[in-house]
């Protein structure tokens, strides 16, 4: 991930967070039956698993991506388009890692027929004004989630090089993002369990030559494919996002 979305990424957050300090709770939210539409597209998903299938289309995937309804303790936007980062912009110093620089930026791996983003920021349920509150939701984890639909057998060959990826870029290499350079230093496994086939990672970047921690998580479930990021303004994550990837795999059985 390069510095500039870094940056815009610890902006939302802090927004985020600074709101969610003026909230008593989140228990108040307005919760929206959206059953009937995650059926359909739940059906539509376990339909597309045949090596045949064709890639979900841009609204059935707005329909299955985790929302803010599907996630207490978060608040849930839609990625604007200026976060949003063309796979074209994406490259790596070494072939094998461009599937990781790219699931590192928030690009679907491979050629998805559609995707879609969220931003899942972690909040507090409650809590004063106090500077230790404050401190704590500025650095709150903040999760970019990416929803991928192929066709045929993409997700999983995706998938596959992503795998091989983390193996041959372990060792660090240097991610491309339209011109601006990150070098990632270290890419360590993780033991996940998600839909048919899981991975995880920590990563270790250079941030203006600072250590910087993320975690990137990538699941797959029949042929669609989910990402997902985590950093926070500390540098550091403590672990992976399972609630939030717990809410993703939910919507995709």
């Amino acid at each position: 991930m390069r510095v500039s979305l870094f940056r815009r990424t610890a902006v939302a957050a802090s927004a985020a967070a600074s709101l969610a300090l003026l909230l008593t709770a989140c228990g108040g939210e307005e919760k929206k039956n959206e059953d009937t539409g995650k059926a359909d597209a739940a059906a539509s998903a376990s339909a597309a698993a045949k090596p045949d299938a064709k890639a979900l289309t841009a609204p059935e995937l707005e329909k299955l991506i985790v929302a803010q309804a599907d996630l207490k303790g978060y608040q849930v936007q839609k990625a604007k388009a200026a976060d949003v980062v063309n796979v074209g912009d994406v490259g790596a110093d070494k072939a094998a890692c461009e599937p990781l620089a790219e699931a590192m930026s928030a690009v679907s791996t491979g050629t998805p027929g559609a995707s879609a983003q969220r931003k899942a920021v972690e909040v507090k349920k409650e809590g004063s004004a106090s500077p230790d509150d404050i401190l704590g939701a500025l650095g709150a984890p903040v999760t970019s989630v990416t929803l991928g639909s192929y066709a045929g057998e993409g997700a999983q060959q995706a998938f596959a090089s992503l795998k091989t990826a983390g193996t041959e870029c372990a060792h660090g290499f240097t991610i491309s993002v339209s011109g601006e350079k990150t070098k990632v230093v270290n890419v360590a496994p993780e033991p996940m369990t998600a839909g048919d086939e899981a991975l995880g990672f920590t990563v270790i970047s250079q941030m203006e030559g600072k250590p910087f921690m993320t975690t990137l998580v990538v699941f797959r479930k029949d042929n669609n494919l989910a990402t997902f990021g985590t950093m926070s303004l500390t540098g550091k994550v403590k672990q992976l996002p399972k609630a939030v990837i717990d809410a993703q795999a939910a919507k995709l059985r």
